[in-house]
């Protein structure tokens, strides 16, 4: 995607600004890192065809009146082409995405009705947005009529805007910026949001972000910008592209954005423990095992269920058995490529099934986050003896 440059480019950091301060009219986040992040996902929709990948931005909260659709409107406002998708289907979303020329900006509200307890899996759907996070990415599916059918591909890359309660599917979380909403406390005061009055206004700052993406496209274009030391793998992919906007639009934005970058990857991490597995693993490593080399499954399962934060003693009306426990850990491998599994214990002159920590320690290792510095601090230094 090249172009030609404006003779009188825009200064891309005082739009960006404008752009912010437009959502600071409306929104109230619960981070400044929110609205670094926020603005930049904006701009970057405009400039899509210059990444390799595309992040998906998530408003999530744990109650309604947090604010979450409001931000959605806001944004209808500044991308191109939005497209407001509540209880949308799979196919209907891939089909309008089918062309380059008519991509939309999709903007997802209520997806805790398609994702959320009730709902189930939703494989399609989160097929679609699991495949339109990366370019060159499509939709296979059969079109035609009775036994005249062929296999077509449908393109499926495209910006994704999402809004809903509680979480969203690990596959999904992991390709987003995760903005956790919460309502707003009595002194926080907002603009009410006037759609006659605003959408104008917010749509004259869509028109010079549209302008400002086509001046700065070649300086976009292919460009892998400096991430943060610490943020690397999935939270690099999702990030790349916005820190690409913002070294584009120059001023405070590179570093504004690379500080909120690490600020909410790292407020992602707290109380992740990623999968049902890994929080298995690391419960076990942290809470369970903790030194011992071996023990029991009726001990193992008697501590994991002793956890008060941990879903091990409710899992889907049921505390995890030991049948469920080798179900999970067989899915992991020890240091000999076998899968973890119960082995004999002696204790007591007698024989029992357990496990090894010897055995989930490779586990540990690969799929663990680092475990918690010890909370004890160190003891002072011994005072010094006077010579005689």
């Amino acid at each position: 995607m090249t172009t030609n440059p404006p003779a009188h480019p825009t200064d891309g950091s005082a739009l960006l600004d404008e752009v912010e301060a437009f959502h600071r009219r409306f929104n109230v986040f619960p981070l400044e890192a929110a609205y670094v992040a926020v603005t930049l996902w904006n701009a970057h929709a405009h400039l899509l065809d210059c990444f390799d990948a595309t992040p998906r931005i998530a408003f999530l909260s744990p109650e309604p009146g947090s604010g979450k659709s409001r931000a959605l409107e806001i944004i209808e406002t500044l991308v191109p082409k939005p497209l407001v998708a509540a209880n949308a289907s799979a196919s209907v979303l891939f089909r309008a995405v089918s062309t380059l020329e008519t991509r939309p900006t999709i903007l997802f509200d209520e997806v805790d009705t398609v994702f959320g307890p009730k709902a189930g899996d939703n494989e399609p759907l989160r097929g679609f947005l699991n495949a339109g996070h990366r370019r060159g990415v499509g939709m296979w599916r059969c079109v035609g009529d009775g036994a005249n059918q062929q296999v077509q591909e449908f393109p499926s890359y495209c910006a994704v805007a999402m809004a809903g309660l509680g979480s969203l599917p690990d596959t999904i979380l992991t390709r987003s910026v995760i903005i956790r909403m919460r309502r707003r406390a009595r002194n926080e005061y907002v603009e009410p949001y006037r759609q006659r009055i605003h959408e104008k206004e917010g749509n004259a700052l869509r028109d010079r972000l549209t302008n400002w993406a086509q001046s700065v496209a070649h300086l976009v274009d292919g460009v892998f910008p400096e991430l943060p030391p610490e943020v690397t793998d999935r939270p690099a992919d999702v990030w790349e592209p916005l820190l690409a906007v913002a070294d584009a639009a120059g001023g405070e934005w590179p570093e504004r954005a690379r500080t909120a970058c690490v600020e909410l990857v790292n407020a992602a991490k707290v109380g992740d423990k990623g999968s049902t597995g890994i929080r298995l693993l690391t419960d076990l490593r942290d809470h369970v095992f903790n030194g011992i080399d071996r023990l029991p499954t009726v001990a193992v399962l008697d501590r994991l269920h002793s956890l008060d934060e941990a879903p091990w003693a409710d899992m889907s009306g049921k505390p995890l058995d030991a049948r469920g426990l080798a179900r999970m850990l067989r899915e992991y491998m020890t240091a000999d490529n076998t899968p973890v599994s119960a082995r004999n214990i002696k204790a007591g002159g007698s024989v029992m099934k357990g496990y090894y920590a010897a055995d989930l320690h490779d586990a540990w290792e690969r799929y663990c986050p680092p475990p918690p510095e010890s909370p004890l601090l160190p003891l002072p230094p011994l005072p010094r003896r006077s010579e005689a």
